[in-house]
């Protein structure tokens, strides 16, 4: 566990990040490496039903990860007031919620699955690998939410290091399975999902057994849980105005795969690269944004906001620098990163023009998502939902549709970036005006 509330800020946020930064990219390497293998044992059709279901995956988890993320900033902060008894039955509640939240997303998935990607008007010849996919995946929804939970709770205690080996641990059994069931096995994309739920499903039971013979706080106990209404609703009114923000963004890629799969399956293979391509970035502002968040709950909770704005820019100033290495790195070398997936020609010169329209604008993306980090941290997570709200469903959805009715497949691409600079510029201006400061539960 760490304590956030005394020792330098900036020392203490990198150690911090660094786990979840090192985690997340192992997280979003066997998505890659999923996508790699799909792309090149299978082919184009598979890699663009895996990239079409991802968003849809998203759409119906985000809504309970976006409250349970109100668990952890409770849980921080409970922590940060040396409260252990009310952090033991927040973590006992976290995982009661989350065990009956995902049982019942995963019948929604398994259920509707071919109604959904109908609904969106994916492709025929796509059509039957992406449905094949979903319905595997979300048969492991418990066993994802339990690793994902896990995970949350113990970055909201301090700990990003535990968290990291879970994920390698998951990394590793996932590559080795994709390697077995793909391109040993020929299950195509539903190799790849099954790989996918034994993985985590390893990780989460590994990670179980480990927790409960070495963390006090943390011996889980199905048994014994016990559900507390109190603390729910405090996390439940912090975590609500995130899991709205979390759906809004989920339905807004649902919506943008709309647009895109009008294009044909070259475009909607391409953008399945494209967001896998878009996923180191992402990983980068997120791990930083997930290491601030405690930081600032910690410091508010023991009524230190001075330390919370020292932190905020520490983080500005890591997060943008590591992106703006990937910026270059991607800008430079478009072309055989998208060659990495598939070796279908008219799938890498379009993976190329996205590539070069979206990545110089990747710190916009890191700046806004550390702003929502210390928010988040803070509790004032209401007025970030509006701003993801405005941004996606007022700005870049609008600005995809109508640029691709007047520039083609490459206004799709310009409305990404549109997007982000209203979110990033919306985001900075609430955190000037301060009324993010007084949202402490603990007092």
């Amino acid at each position: 566990m760490k304590d956030f509330t005394k020792g330098s800020e900036t020392r203490l946020i990198l150690n911090f990040a660094l786990p979840i930064l090192f985690g997340s990219l192992f997280q979003q390497l066997y998505n890659i490496v999923d996508s790699i293998f799909i792309g090149n044992y299978v082919g184009k059709e598979g890699l663009a039903a895996v990239g079409a279901s991802f968003p849809v995956i998203f759409a119906l988890i985000s809504f309970v990860i976006g409250i349970g993320s109100g668990s952890t900033v409770v849980i921080s902060q409970y922590y940060g007031a040396k409260n252990n008894e009310a952090v033991k039955r927040a973590i006992d509640t976290l995982y009661i919620f989350m065990f009956f939240a995902s049982a019942a997303l995963s019948v929604l998935g398994i259920v509707f699955a071919r109604q959904i990607f109908e609904f969106t008007d994916l492709p025929q010849d796509v059509l039957p690998q992406a449905v094949r996919y979903l319905q595997i995946y979300m048969s492991g929804n418990v066993l994802f939410f339990g690793f994902a939970g896990t995970n949350a709770i113990l970055r909201g205690l301090g700990d990003s290091k535990t968290p990291l080996y879970f994920t390698i641990i998951a990394t590793l059994i996932n590559i080795f399975l994709d390697w077995i069931f793909i391109g040993i096995f020929d299950w195509g994309v539903g190799g790849a999902a099954f790989a996918t739920v034994i993985a985590q499903g390893g990780a989460f039971i590994t990670g179980i057994i480990y927790l409960n013979n070495t963390h006090d706080l943390l011996t889980l106990h199905p048994s014994r849980l016990k559900f507390d209404k109190k603390i729910f609703t405090q996390s439940v009114k912090i975590g609500l105005p995130t899991g709205f923000q979390q759906t809004f963004v989920a339905f807004g890629m649902v919506a943008l795969f709309g647009i895109v799969n009008k294009f044909g399956t070259d475009t909607v293979a391409a953008y399945s690269v494209g967001m896998r391509i878009d996923s180191v970035p992402a990983m980068l502002a997120m791990a930083f944004s997930a290491a601030v968040a405690p930081f600032v709950g910690q410091n508010i909770g023991a009524n230190k906001p001075e330390r919370v704005r020292a932190g905020f820019f520490s983080t500005l100033i890591l997060s943008t620098l590591l992106t703006i290495v990937v910026t270059v790195v991607y800008i430079l070398f478009p072309r055989q990163i998208v060659m990495a997936f598939t070796d279908d020609a008219k799938v890498i010169e379009v993976g190329i023009e996205y590539i070069r329209v979206v990545a110089p604008f990747y710190v916009l993306f890191s700046l806004m998502f550390v702003v929502n980090g210390v928010l988040r941290g803070a509790g004032a997570t209401l007025i970030p939902m509006f701003i993801t709200l405005i941004a996606l469903w007022f700005i870049r959805i609008p600005a995809s549709y109508f640029m691709a009715e007047e520039f083609g497949r490459i206004g799709i691409w310009w409305g990404i970036p549109i997007g982000w600079l209203f979110g990033m510029g919306l985001a900075f201006v609430y955190y000037a005006s301060g009324k993010w400061k007084n949202k402490s539960v603990t007092g």
